[in-house]
C-alpha cells in the first residue's frame, strides 16, 4: 500500500491528477491516499517528482515497534510473572497466525498470477 512521507511532499498535486481512481487528495499541502479507494496500481509512486510516495516495506520497523509497544501496554494489566508470560505467549500465537495468513495469501496470489 503506498503512503506519503509528509516531509517530502510539497503538495504539487501531480499524483492527484494521475490517480486513475481518485484515491488521492491534498490536505494542508500534503497528499493523502485513501486506502479504501486505492487500487495499488503504483502510478502515484512512479510519478511523484519528489519521491514522497513510498512503499509499505519502509514501514516494517515502525510496525514491529508498534506491535511491541502494544504488547507492553497490555502487560501493564497483569501482575504476576506467569500471567505476563502467558500474555506474551498469546501475543506470539496472534502474530504467528497473522504471519500464516499473510504467507498463505501470498501463496494463493502467486498461483492466481501463474494461472492468468
Amino acid at each position: 500500500m503506498p503512503w506519503v512521507k509528509d516531509n517530502m511532499c510539497v503538495g504539487c498535486g501531480v499524483c492527484v491528477a494521475a490517480c486513475p481512481v481518485g484515491a488521492i487528495s491534498v490536505l494542508d499541502d500534503v497528499a493523502c491516499i485513501d486506502d479504501r479507494k486505492c487500487i495499488r496500481c503504483g502510478t502515484c509512486h512512479d510519478i511523484c517528482p519528489h519521491e514522497a510516495v513510498r512503499h509499505d516495506s519502509e514501514k516494517v520497523p515502525q510496525q514491529i515497534e508498534a506491535n511491541v509497544q502494544w504488547t507492553l501496554q497490555l502487560l501493564q494489566h497483569f501482575r504476576t510473572r506467569d500471567d505476563k508470560r502467558g500474555l506474551i505467549e498469546r501475543m506470539k500465537r496472534h502474530f504467528a497466525k497473522e504471519s500464516k495468513v499473510a504467507e498463505e495469501t501470498v501463496d494463493r496470489l502467486r498461483v492466481m498470477g501463474e494461472n492468468l
